[in-house]
């Protein structure tokens, strides 16, 4: 059963994405289209196979989904889920040259318009072993329940200054929708910024403190 509620006190500020190489990770997520809404933090820190998230963007038309994803794939994503028409809509999922998995999605099953290479929404999917249990350490975190589905799905509200909306999905519910395996180990290689932060949430997740929830600044500036 959905629950709502409303008037959220805490969210993400930023999200910041450990790579290898900074200086590659910021051309392709430049030729992506979403260099402003993240950081990069050069990092050799471990990490195999699924590291348990996902960024997903929510656009307005399918023109615009097939948009970003072949600009990542231009710019050296592998395709993970080839973009297709379902039930929910239209999407399609890829993984950037650093290891990140992005999907690209809209609720649209028809086009109605060129693409706008413009982003409705970003969300964070954490996938864990407990959507209850975590939901619960969050919401003592000063983060607000905006959408919950028992054990299988959560959803927080965030204001409208922050780049990203945060999300918990069951982690292996979370790999099969993305296509790859549930299995993976060492570092998650993201930090979420908030003013709730520091800590770390039951799955390993690391937040850090943030003076303010204010957009993070672009990678471009991150890099100088």
């Amino acid at each position: 059963m959905a629950m709502a509620t409303t008037a959220s006190t805490t969210s993400i500020a930023s999200v910041t994405l450990e790579v290898a190489d900074r200086e590659a990770a910021h051309r392709f997520y430049t030729a992506f289209g979403v260099g402003t809404r993240i950081r990069l933090l050069a990092s050799e820190a471990h990490s195999t196979g699924f590291r348990g998230f996902t960024l997903a963007l929510t656009v307005s038309r399918p023109a615009t989904v097939d948009s970003f994803l072949g600009a990542a794939v231009d710019a050296g994503a592998t395709v993970l889920k080839p973009v297709a028409r379902s039930l929910w809509g239209y999407g399609g999922v890829v993984r950037a040259p650093d290891g990140t998995i992005w999907k690209v999605a809209t609720s649209e099953k028809k086009d109605n318009g060129p693409a706008t290479r413009e982003i409705d929404e970003i969300v964070l999917l954490l996938g864990v072993e407990d959507v209850k249990a975590t939901r619960q350490f969050y919401v003592g975190r000063g983060l607000t329940v905006a959408r919950s589905f028992g054990g299988k799905y959560a959803e927080f509200a965030s204001c409208e200054s922050s780049p990203v909306k945060l999300a918990l999905y069951k982690r292996r519910g979370l790999a099969r929708d993305l296509g790859v395996a549930a299995d993976g180990a060492g570092s998650h290689r993201v930090i979420l910024g908030s003013t709730a932060g520091p800590f770390t949430d039951p799955d390993g997740f690391a937040w850090e403190a943030a003076t303010s929830l204010t957009p993070a600044p672009s990678t471009a500036s991150a890099l100088s």
